[in-house]
């Protein structure tokens, strides 16, 4: 019965999508191809900037997710997937539940499908306060969860790139929000992680924005 609640209910959630990770700018797995170095490590950020699960209003609600991975997922090429979340404090008991179902796949649409390729093993998930902030236009974007997760980065730009342009792709191969939507490319200025084994502290490599649009359970 509660499983096919679960599978029933209608929800849709818009927003923002970026990551910060260890690849060179930019990382291939936008692209469908094998990360930079053979294996991949970052900080997945989406904040809800509209969403709805049933009657559950998501608006202005942040996860974040550590995730590895060795080899190439758009492919079924990987191996040992792993990924911790945090769920935003302010969200309450049936918020948490609603993100819970969303982002764990149970509810179908997009992130179902993900899960589904990926397959992480789970090392754990917390709720925490998650900061996010993002430029309108795109110029900065960051996230940090005090003392354990901190992701920031600065849109892509060169001595060709005209002033206040940014740098982007269209129908990207491995979209991590799934087909539709157009990535911005940023450089990461700063990249650090210490939660549930995954620990890491760098800059300089890549990162990007996509917005998403999710729904379900379809």
């Amino acid at each position: 019965m509660t499983e096919q609640a679960t599978t029933a209910t209608r929800w849709h959630l818009a927003g923002d999508w970026f990551d910060v990770c260890k690849c060179a700018i930019p990382c291939p797995c936008t692209f469908a191809q094998p990360p930079t170095y053979g294996d991949c490590e970052g900080v997945l950020v989406w904040h809800i900037r509209e969403g709805s699960y049933g009657d559950v209003r998501l608006d202005g609600l942040n996860v974040l997710m550590l995730g590895s991975f060795t080899g190439n997922p758009w492919t079924g090429e990987h191996t040992d997937p792993y990924a911790a979340v945090f769920l935003d404090e302010r969200a309450d008991e049936q918020q948490r539940g609603a993100l819970g179902a969303v982002f764990g796949g149970e509810a179908g649409g997009w992130p179902a499908q993900f899960g589904e390729m990926f397959h992480p093993e789970m090392r754990g998930m917390d709720v925490a306060p998650i900061h996010v902030e993002i430029d309108e236009d795109l110029a900065t974007w960051r996230a940090e969860i005090p003392g354990r997760v901190t992701a920031a980065a600065e849109a892509l730009t060169g001595p060709t790139t005209p002033d206040s342009a940014r740098v982007q792709v269209h129908n990207a191969p491995g979209a991590e929000v799934g087909p539709g939507q157009v990535a911005t490319w940023g450089r990461a200025t700063t990249d650090r992680a210490d939660a549930f084994g995954f620990s890491w502290d760098r800059s300089g490599k890549s990162s990007k924005h996509f917005p998403f649009d999710w729904s379900g359970p379809d």
